[in-house]
């Protein structure tokens, strides 16, 4: 009974919603990328560009109207930033080499990275129960690997699968420790001037990536009316994404946040049946329902999370 009363607070229903809106957000992303990687326009580092451009003029703008005093020394956001873009790079790059299904199936790799750095950085203790429910949702996604569709989703993936899963995994490692970076950012600085430095570093970054690694492949690219709808597509998901994270963050922290996004590869099916008319195996509907069950445990246990309290609380914010 506990548990349930758990599960209908106000604060884990906003966290499921929240969930599955960023969820959406990234199957977007996905599709996009994949669209430009069909149309051979292979720029990685460009195609988040834009999104890091839109984060620095928006949060920029409000963090320069209210002129506070800086929380958190540039260079912290510089790593960040950099960290973000590289981890951006790896897996949009993953797309020229394997399968849309590979990509979102080895992303969920950044979940026990992320259970594992906010054990040890952020103090976090995970209970059984709260274990019990990211098991699920891994056992949800793992079952996808045995479907048909995984199969011949990866007989038309990109020339190198291998490659590009070894991409994937890496990028969800960078992934797992910019979510713990910004959950920690967001407890204890400011979600405002985090969004703003993120979008100004990564987007000087990026810039710099650009004119040594894609200058070229810029040249020859030619941006007709189908690739820059994608494009667009892409950076206005990205920026929206990057907008709801902190919330997400703020209310249930990176390991809520990680299975949230599991569910983006159960909505891409959804929109493989009902905008592409393809047909899935059964299987993809077994895994839904335990990604969703798993979701459901983790949250009806929110007090199984032991956050640091008093004296280690003050402790980890210095630190």
């Amino acid at each position: 009974m506990v548990g349930f009363k758990g599960l209908f607070t106000k604060k884990t229903l906003i966290g499921l919603f929240l969930g599955q809106i960023l969820s959406l957000f990234i199957t977007s992303t996905g599709f996009s990328s994949s669209e430009l990687a069909r149309k051979g326009i292979n720029a990685p580092t460009s195609q988040s560009l834009a999104n890091y451009a839109l984060l620095a003029i928006f949060y920029g703008g409000f963090l320069i109207y209210r002129r506070n005093e800086m929380k958190v020394k540039w260079y912290y956001y510089l790593l960040l930033g950099l960290v973000d873009v590289e981890a951006n790079y790896l897996v949009v790059k993953a797309y020229q080499y394997t399968s849309l299904t590979s990509v979102m199936l080895l992303d969920c790799w950044s979940i026990p990275c992320v259970i594992i750095l906010t054990w040890f950085f952020l103090k976090t203790k995970y209970r059984f129960k709260k274990i019990t429910g990211v098991v699920i949702c891994i056992v949800g996604i793992v079952l996808v690997i045995f479907s048909d569709v995984h199969a011949s989703d990866r007989s038309q993936s990109g020339s190198n699968p291998v490659k590009g899963d070894f991409l994937v995994i890496a990028g969800a490692t960078l992934y797992a420790v910019c979510n713990v970076s910004e959950e920690f950012f967001v407890k204890t600085v400011d979600q405002v001037e985090l969004l703003a430095m993120l979008g100004l570093f990564g987007a000087i970054v990026s810039g710099i990536q650009i004119s040594v690694l894609e200058r070229e492949e810029l040249k020859s690219i030619h941006w007709s009316s189908g690739a820059v709808l994608p494009y667009v597509g892409y950076a206005a998901a990205m920026f929206l994404f990057y907008s709801g994270v902190p919330f997400l963050l703020k209310i249930n922290g990176s390991t809520m946040l990680n299975l949230s996004l599991l569910t983006s590869d159960m909505w891409s099916v959804l929109i493989r049946i009902f905008v592409y008319y393809e047909k899935v195996d059964w299987m993809y509907y077994v895994a839904f329902a335990a990604v969703a069950v798993g979701l459901v445990i983790y949250s009806m246990f929110e007090k199984e999370v032991d956050e640091p309290q008093g004296d280690d609380a003050d402790e980890l914010e210095k630190q």
